[in-house]
């Protein structure tokens, strides 16, 4: 699906979401190197549900910014399932917003593998609930996409906003 032709773009979409249900969004970064903030401050208004973006390239940023456990990083790798979910959650409890969303792969043109070939991304995205509900809760979704490394990282941070995005509206149905 080509992004840029979704009428109206993720961007607005999630917004617009965000602002009815009266919830706010963090996000932590790591491949798409700010863009998914970069997409949400594209919005009008957006200061309304976004509260701020970390851009955690290394381990120490992960380590030190938002809580990723060394033992994760050493086992598994930054780009790994419960690095997006630490991550994820990370920020959601470090700005104090209801959501979080965290971005954590490989753009190229190098570093893959055969297990993790270039264009592999884990897309973290954590709920905060009331304290004393239990509601609180994160998932991961693991993703792979083609294209030259800025493309790629296009197609990472519109994923992390989709991903969201239907978060939100499952919350809020």
């Amino acid at each position: 699906m080509n992004d840029d032709a979704e009428d109206p773009p993720v961007e607005e979409r999630i917004g617009d979401a965000l602002r009815a249900a009266d919830q706010t969004v963090a996000v932590a970064e790591s491949c798409t190197g700010g863009l998914v903030g970069s997409l949400l401050t594209d919005v009008p208004g957006s200061s309304d549900y976004f509260d701020r973006g970390f851009v955690t390239y290394s381990y120490d940023a992960k380590l030190q910014d938002l809580g990723v456990a060394r033992e994760e990083l050493d086992d598994r790798g930054a780009v790994s399932e419960p690095v997006a979910r630490q991550m994820a959650r990370g920020v959601r409890d470090a700005a104090g917003t209801t959501w979080g969303a965290a971005t954590t792969g490989i753009a190229g043109p190098t570093g893959g593998s055969d297990e993790k070939p270039v264009g592999t991304v884990f897309v973290g995205v954590a709920y905060a609930g009331d304290w004393g509900t239990q509601e609180s809760y994160s998932v991961v979704s693991r993703y792979e996409f083609d294209g030259s490394r800025r493309e790629i990282k296009d197609q990472i941070a519109r994923q992390a906003l989709r991903d969201v995005l239907s978060e939100v509206e499952s919350r809020a149905d």
